[in-house]
């Protein structure tokens, strides 16, 4: 190993890294692929000054549109400036209002598409963002056959990958940290490194995948430490809130690959069945996957609402 390599720089080897911000400013310095926002995280952003000039502009050039249209408007305006910075792909999010609506999903992620293409951007750099729900898996599956690609979020186990992976999305965000946060509090344990139930999560879908030869990428989510960024080296992409990133920049400590698709063709994982009645069969049995789906969607419409209201009150 090269000494003067930092985490970051031998964890590129093994795995695409995007950066997980609304905050576009902090990216340039961590040279990620690709970004990922979502409603909690463009929330955050518009607090910030130095953001509130997008969200006067998407209220300024939408007069007179509902709050949840001009929510779309800046959802565009900021990935269109993190596409200014970024080689790869941003993903943009649906309203977790329509995650039980497949034809919503359809005409919501078709325009958000048309808004970036409007802007001169091709669709091959925009991911759709879409609740790993049936409906939403069902959504995605048209979506695809129409080149608009999808990546699927909070998911939080194999049932919903699968499933995701057999409607051809694009990729999967499975939230390693919302599933180490409930086992966590379950268990009243903590864990660390390979023993995390996060970790051990993606590691499945990413046997899985690799197993049988879905195309879909594995992006891992939501870490709560550098633990767990570290344990799923090898993973296609992990997205990586800017605090993280910094200490993977600041570490000097040797990073091996962890996930490789050698292993995962030699492992011995069997193949379970794609219909709606075994999905929510198996969805339900797990209280996890349950609970931190529902809650997922709760938390995501209400930042949607706080941003309604921030846009009601400027206008």
């Amino acid at each position: 190993m090269n000494a003067a390599l930092t985490q970051l720089d031998q964890f590129k080897k093994f795995t695409k890294v995007v950066a997980d911000t609304g905050d576009f400013q902090s990216i340039k310095e961590y040279e990620p692929l690709d970004a990922t926002t979502n409603p909690s995280l463009i929330f955050k952003a518009v607090q910030k000054d130095e953001y509130k000039p997008l969200l006067a502009k998407a209220i300024k050039d939408n007069p007179g549109a509902k709050p949840a249209e001009v929510i779309d408007a800046l959802l565009i305006l900021f990935g269109l400036e993190i596409l200014k910075l970024i080689p790869g792909r941003v993903s943009t999010e649906v309203d977790a209002r329509l995650s039980f609506d497949t034809e919503a999903t359809i005409e919501k992620a078709r325009k958000l598409i048309g808004f970036y293409e409007k802007n001169g951007i091709a669709r091959e750099r925009i991911l759709i963002k879409i609740a790993s729900t049936w409906e939403g898996i069902r959504a995605a599956e048209v979506l695809q056959k129409e080149g608009i690609r999808c990546n699927m979020t909070l998911l939080f186990a194999l049932p919903q990958a699968v499933a995701c992976a057999e409607a051809k999305a694009q990729l999967i965000s499975p939230f390693v940290g919302r599933i180490y946060d409930w086992y966590k509090k379950a268990n009243n344990r903590d864990y660390q490194g390979a023993e995390d139930p996060g970790v051990q999560s993606v590691g499945q879908i990413y046997n899985y995948y690799k197993k049988f030869g879905y195309p879909t990428e594995v992006m891992g989510a939501s870490f709560r430490n550098l633990g767990e960024i570290l344990e799923l080296a090898g993973c296609d992409l992990l997205t990586i809130s800017p605090n993280l990133l910094q200490e993977m920049k600041d570490a000097k400590g040797e990073v091996t690959q962890k996930l490789s698709v050698e292993k995962a063709k030699a492992s011995d994982i069997q193949r379970i069945a794609n219909d709606e009645k075994t999905f929510r069969f198996l969805l339900n049995e797990d209280a996890m996957a349950t609970e931190k789906l529902s809650e997922g969607i709760r938390l995501f419409v209400a930042d949607t609402v706080k941003l309604e209201k921030i846009i009601l009150g400027g206008k």
